[in-house]
């Protein structure tokens, strides 16, 4: 299985409408790909904060209609990053959504846990509140975003539910890029699964971004890693290595559930 991971740049003087059809394009270019991965609130930029409510968009907006059209000229499964959505109730929502080969909506992610500690992302969207996963042809996804990556109960969540592959969209800051490539080690390590984690390049409201989106697998080895640019990061992946490292070092097996400690269950 080949995936693609396009570590978009935001640039502020980009129009949102102008950087939709410049993915768009990209993503078309990635033909002889099965998986195309965006980053996260790639249209507005992850820490744009002022922009999420006048960029908001339904599910089944322009950003929706526009990536249909690519995952379908393309060919190809797509996790298109998440947009600002404004939900059928008026709130604002982290969502990620994901394209079949025939620009079919396959799933969608509303972002579990908002970063910003009583600000920004935390008090202007919703919580999710449902793991998401996604049967391919090839392997499960399990879908997650950003600020997600440092909750490894999520995860564990999306393994039991049936993940072998772990995607990520981020607009992870530059600041903090070390916490990033650890934790999608980890990610992969603790779950025996394989991470695919997609960042953004640029700058987000003067936040800059860390980039370096990266692919790991089952045994946490980096099987690519971008740089800190714009780019395009293509990997070949063996999904039976999944189920391979889970026999070989069945360590899933031994997990204690129900412990207890004073007070309550843990």
């Amino acid at each position: 299985m080949r995936a693609s991971l396009i570590q978009v740049a935001v640039d502020e003087g980009e129009s949102v409408q102008d950087r939709r059809a410049r993915v768009a394009a990209l993503v078309r270019e990635r033909r002889d790909s099965d998986l195309v991965v965006l980053p996260e609130l790639w249209t507005t930029g992850a820490f744009a904060y002022d922009l999420f409510d006048t960029e908001s968009e339904p599910l089944r907006g322009t950003t929706y209609d526009v990536m249909a059209d690519a995952a379908r000229d393309a060919g190809v499964w797509l996790h298109a990053g998440s947009i600002p959505e404004r939900g059928s109730d008026g709130s604002l929502y982290n969502t990620s959504l994901l394209f079949s080969p025939s620009g079919g909506l396959a799933a969608s992610y509303r972002k579990i846990h908002r970063f910003g500690f009583d600000k920004g992302e935390a008090v202007l969207m919703g919580a999710g509140q449902a793991l998401v996963t996604a049967a391919l042809p090839e392997t499960v996804l399990g879908l997650a975003t950003c600020y997600d990556l440092r909750f490894p109960e999520l995860f564990r969540g999306l393994v039991d539910a049936g993940a072998e592959t772990l995607v990520l969209s981020a607009g992870w800051p530059e600041r903090r890029r070390s916490h990033w490539t650890l934790l999608a080690q980890a990610r992969a390590v603790e779950n025996q699964s394989f991470v695919l984690a997609c960042g953004t390049a640029g700058t987000h409201a003067g936040v800059p971004q860390a980039g370096h989106s990266i692919v790991v697998d089952p045994w946490g080895e980096v099987l690519g890693e971008a740089g800190a640019d714009e780019e395009v990061l293509t990997v070949d992946l063996d999904p039976a290595k999944v189920a391979q490292t889970r026999e070989v070092f069945p360590a899933l097996k031994d997990r204690q559930l129900g412990l207890t400690v004073p007070g309550g269950a843990v």
